[in-house]
């Protein structure tokens, strides 16, 4: 019965959809009707409400309900929805002040006399204006208006030029920003936690081990990850465009003729051009560039796109004025300033330390101010102008408003959908297709195509992709990351604005097309670009790094990077290392020897003994790599023979597990017939029957699993088990190598700031022989931290403390806090001697030793990884390796 329920569902949703029925009130209607008439039917036919419920009940449907309407409520506060409103505001403030207009203008002027380069120019000024405005509408309906016309006063054949303008148009949702990449990032960040949990059940399922290894995590994607990844797709995209164009061009050359330009190529003309191409390129550059520097968050980045577009807008609807640059030269001086400031003197509000800091921050305040000045300037423009900023604020409210609450009314969807088991039964269908992920991936993404021809992007982004994004993720044999899903669905999403009948951009140049363009013009151009999209989409599934790459380099090249010790990148980091020890052992052979001859006589013993470990070690490492490499060949070549078999067997069990669920969903019913009134004999019988048949079905499965199954099992877990602790040996041992390295070489370089303690250690004893006891408390507490800063010094600080405890117990033992400062005092000078001494007798050899492992065997504790290693470490980690084996 739930499953009728379920298909209640999709009904009352679709007939709802296809009636015109907002979309903001379909989605959580149809979950409501379909609710409450299922727990209505179930009170009034078993006299349990929950009866007609895959999981839960009405009950916790409304808890759960009520918590993904607070949930998304709240996302407004993070940084993946904040960030819509702002995109938005940018996009159309760059549409009304025609600044995207003056873009298209100026290329189809610079292009024009190319073969084709008219259509070139569009395309050109649509991957622009997505990275600016994201505004599909806006975009269709503005090159609509500028260029279809010259298009066709150039003899461009119709389908070409209509085609090129609707698919140019559609770039923005790609091409970061984009509104689209920001709400898959939000329901793929929740995806990634759901085919998280799912993975781990299957890993604990398939080893019994309730700790799933953190490299076989699902690798998430937040809304900058998702910007960055769609980037060279993207370009992709735009490249196809281009080549398609001027391919058409050169075959038939009646379809793209040359468009001469009739004015002259003169500095007028190269100013016009500068003018309408640098401003929205830097807008891009700094929009863009500061998410994938890692300077500013994409909220960040909204803002700075929200403020740069006003400044903008400000200069444009103010043209032909005198003042009307005044604010744009205002703002970029002012941001001039305060850069060159920031780069000369570092500031900190709270820590001013010299004059020289002081100024720098006047200076920084009068910028700031003048900054200010300028953005309220723009403002000003902005309303006084045409009335600009009151509608622009007002289609951002509308647009931002729709989309929250769609967002609102599909996570109620969502909860009807899995209440009734729709996400079991989606997963039972795509896990039961022949073909493994790829089979599953390609009815998804034809299911979502299909889609398009009739639902808008945001429906099926949070409708469909919830639903079956977990599932995909999960999947350890593909392994894909959430960005490349992300990009894939976002280019699958894409042509949802060109598939008739309901394609937006088709809608929207219809609108504005004149009246020789036929409907059938505007459909038949869009069909070429939309096997482009679909070639795009091929290219990007075949080769996963031009959606993984970026982001993985942007993130290991940060300053928030991880340290070279991190677990998830360190097979990537001994894939690329394993090599240069076997070249370069020699090497280290030779800095070993060479550091063996340095006196380590003054050395503590603590330090010399871990160092005469280390020249130990390091002769050894070469044999660890070697039994690395060899216990890996070995679980590869056993994995060939085992492979077919694991997933032979891993089917049978999926499929075992499918009947132990019904029978459990059987055995459940009976109960509910038991514990209620009436004479549901027939019933139980019936469900007594099909519990039999189960087990049968489950009996024969079972007899289907091969009897060397449980070896052969056994035999992959032990080679994965001596692989594993192969590389754990080495780990170990390169940490305990170059390990004491670091701690002498921090113990030396901290030698003069010991130093410099000496006057105030000594100013200790006329502390401890006058001072009153909670005097002698603050002076021994400020001394100890000095030297706890220092590495190496708790013997100094120990007798100190023992010293400062003296003076907590009513009047103080003066005498034997005397006792424990001489101790303290020889020790200091212990220390400090010894490492005066070693600064000029072992520093020298330890720094050589130390830049002959550093780049090797120290490298895992190194603060960071050097530029080209974190390239090669990226291009590493934005391949899918399958891991299914492990499962």
């Amino acid at each position: 019965m739930d499953s009728l329920f379920l298909l209640l569902l999709v009904v009352l949703m679709g007939a709802a959809l296809i009636s015109g029925f907002p979309v903001a009130f379909a989605l959580p209607g149809s979950a409501i009707l379909s609710i409450g008439l299922a727990a209505l039917s179930g009170y009034i036919f078993v006299g349990d409400p929950s009866a007609f419920f895959a999981q839960d009940g009405p009950v916790q449907w409304l808890s759960s309900g009520v918590t993904n309407f607070r949930s998304v409520y709240w996302e407004v506060e993070r940084d993946t929805l904040i960030a819509i409103p702002l995109f938005v505001f940018m996009g159309i403030m760059l549409q009304r002040s025609k600044i995207a207009e003056d873009l298209l203008v100026a290329m189809a002027q610079l292009f024009g006399p190319v073969p084709g380069g008219l259509g070139i120019s569009v395309v050109f000024v649509g991957a622009l204006l997505a990275a600016t405005t994201g505004i599909v509408g806006a975009t269709v309906i503005a090159m609509g208006m500028i260029s279809l016309p010259a298009m066709m006063r150039h003899n461009y054949d119709k389908s070409l030029a209509t085609g090129t303008i609707c698919a140019s148009g559609t770039l923005g949702q790609i091409i970061p920003p984009s509104i689209v990449l920001i709400i898959l990032a939000d329901q793929l960040s929740n995806a990634a936690d759901v085919a998280n949990n799912m993975r781990r059940s299957e890993y604990k399922l398939a080893t019994g081990e309730g700790m799933m290894p953190g490299e076989f995590d699902v690798v998430s994607a937040s809304a900058g990850d998702m910007f960055v990844g769609a980037f060279l797709p993207g370009m992709v995209l735009v490249g196809l465009y281009m080549l398609y164009i001027l391919a058409t061009a050169i075959l038939k050359p009646g379809s793209a003729p040359p468009v001469p330009y009739e004015g002259k190529y003169d500095g007028q003309f190269a100013v016009r051009i500068l003018l309408a191409l640098i401003p929205p390129l830097t807008l891009i550059f700094v929009v863009l560039g500061s998410i994938i520097l890692g300077i500013a968050t994409v909220n960040q980045a909204g803002a700075i796109g929200a403020i740069g577009a006003l400044i903008m807008g400000s200069y444009r609807l103010a043209e032909g004025q005198r003042n009307a640059y005044a604010p744009a030269v205002l703002a970029l001086t002012s941001l001039v300033v305060i850069a060159a400031v920031l780069s000369i003197v570092p500031l900190n509000v709270k820590n001013i330390e010299n004059s020289e800091q002081a100024t720098g921050l006047v200076v920084v305040s009068i910028a700031s101010i003048a900054l200010t000045i300028a953005i309220f300037w723009g403002i000003w423009r902005a309303y006084t102008i045409q009335n600009t900023l009151q509608e622009v604020m007002l289609e951002t409210a509308k647009t931002t408003s729709m989309v929250f609450i769609i967002l609102l009314g599909a996570a109620m969807l969502t909860a009807a959908f899995r209440g009734f088991g729709g996400e079991h039964l989606v997963k039972e269908f795509l896990t039961g297709l022949p073909g493994g992920f790829w089979a599953q991936f390609i009815v998804v993404m034809l299911v979502i195509f299909v889609l398009g021809f009739f639902i808008d992007f945001i429906e099926i982004s949070v409708v469909v992709v919830p639903i079956v994004a977990p599932i995909l993720l999960s999947d350890p044999g593909a392994n894909i990351t959430a960005v490349w899903l992300g990009v894939m669905l976002g280019l699958n999403l894409q042509t949802s604005f060109l598939t008739p009948p309901f394609g937006f951009a088709l809608f929207y140049l219809r609108g504005v097309a004149p009246p020789e363009v036929r409907t059938i013009h505007i459909y038949k151009g869009a069909i070429a670009f939309i096997v482009l999209q679909l070639v795009g989409m091929v290219i990007v599934a075949y080769f996963p790094p031009l959606a993984n790459y970026l982001p993985n380099r942007t993130y290991l090249t940060s300053e928030n990077a991880p340290p070279p010790i991190n677990p998830k990148i360190q097979e990537c980091i001994e894939q690329q290392l394993f090599p240069v020890y076997l070249e370069n052992q020699p090497q280290l052979d030779q800095a070993v020897a060479t550091f063996a001859q340095v006196d380590l006589e003054n050395v503590p013993s603590s330090y010399r003994k871990s160092l005469e470990k280390s020249l130990e070690i390091v002769p050894t490492i070469k044999e660890q790599v070697l039994a690395i490499q060899q216990t890996e060949a070995e679980l590869i070549e056993f994995s060939k023979g085992y492979a077919d078999l694991h997933y032979r067997v891993r089917d049978l069990e999926k499929e075992i597990r499918g009947h132990d669920r019904e029978i459990d969903a059987f055995e459940q019913g009976i109960k509910r017939f038991e514990q209620s009134e009436g004479n549901f004999a027939s019933q139980i019988a019936q469900l007594e029957k099909d519990i039999e048949f189960h087990k049968q079905e489950r009996e024969k499965l079972t007899a289907q699993i091969p009897a060397e199954w449980k070896e052969q099992r056994k035999r992959f877990m032990e080679l994965a088990k001596a692989e594993k602790k192969a590389r754990t040996m080495y780990r170990r041992s390169v940490d305990e190598a170059y390990q004491p390295l670091l701690d002498l070489s921090e113990v030396l370089s901290q030698t003069e700031q010991l130093q410099g303690l000496e006057a105030p250690l000594l100013q200790m004893k006329g502390v401890i022989e006058t001072a009153t006891p909670d005097e002698a408390t603050e002076r021994f507490k400020a001394i100890e931290s000095q030297l706890g800063e220092i590495s190496g010094t708790s013997k100094i600080k120990s007798p100190l403390s023992k010293a400062r405890r003296l003076f907590k117990k009513g009047e103080p033992d003066r005498e034997k806090a005397l006792g424990y400062f001489e101790e303290s005092v020889s020790t200091y000078r212990e220390e400090l001697a010894w490492r005066q001494q070693a600064l000029q007798s072992v520093a020298p050899g330890l720094l050589a030793y130390d830049d002959a492992l550093k780049p090797t065997v120290g490298l895992r504790l190194q603060p960071r990884m050097s530029l080209e290693r974190a390239k090669q470490v990226s291009a590493c980690k934005s391949t899918h390796n399958d891991i299914s084996l492990y499962f």
